[in-house]
């Protein structure tokens, strides 16, 4: 299975890094593929998107400034499946993915994932206060994945402290 193209442009608003690709994902293409993961439905009503867009419209949402990326391209089942060697040359190809395209907020979708990237634990939800690329917001989220037992609404608030941040303007200091 092959692993699912990036949606990067420079200047995004929010660059969406996910642990890797479902299953379903590398079958179809497309980010958040998975029926079962909310990602979608969660970002329309945080209000980041102005309507509950499809996983095949994935690439639609680069012109609200959305980019999406993995820190391990490989599908699998499960994030359990990602090799300490997976994780240590998507850490380094991420960071320059981020450098390189400098989004205004880069979303880790889950703890795990900007624990990996980072290397550091126990992280509040939101904004994290010391990023390890500086001069780009780093936000971690809870994951989308419907193996997370975490209620809807909860997830849906913690997406939505994204907005001051993904629209305010950037600074030039």
């Amino acid at each position: 299975m092959n692993p699912i193209s990036d949606h990067l442009q420079e200047n995004l608003r929010i660059l969406f890094v996910g642990y890797n690709p479902s299953i379903r994902s590398g079958e179809t293409g497309h980010h958040y593929a998975n029926p079962n993961n909310r990602f979608y439905r969660i970002l329309h009503q945080a209000g980041l998107t102005p309507r509950l867009y499809k996983p095949q419209e994935d690439g639609d949402l680069l012109q609200l400034g959305y980019g999406f990326t993995n820190i391990v391209a490989r599908p699998t089942l499960t994030a359990a499946e990602i090799t300490p060697e997976e994780y240590r040359e998507g850490r380094v190809i991420l960071r320059n993915k981020i450098e390189t395209y400098r989004p205004r907020v880069v979303c880790f979708v889950g703890k795990g994932v900007y624990e990996q990237f980072s290397g550091k634990r126990g992280m509040a939800w939101g904004v994290q206060p010391e990023p390890v690329v500086a001069g780009v917001i780093e936000y971690v989220c809870p994951s989308s994945s419907g193996l997370v037992r975490m209620k809807l609404e909860d997830m849906v608030e913690i997406f939505r402290g994204m907005l001051a941040y993904s629209q305010a303007e950037r600074s030039t200091t």
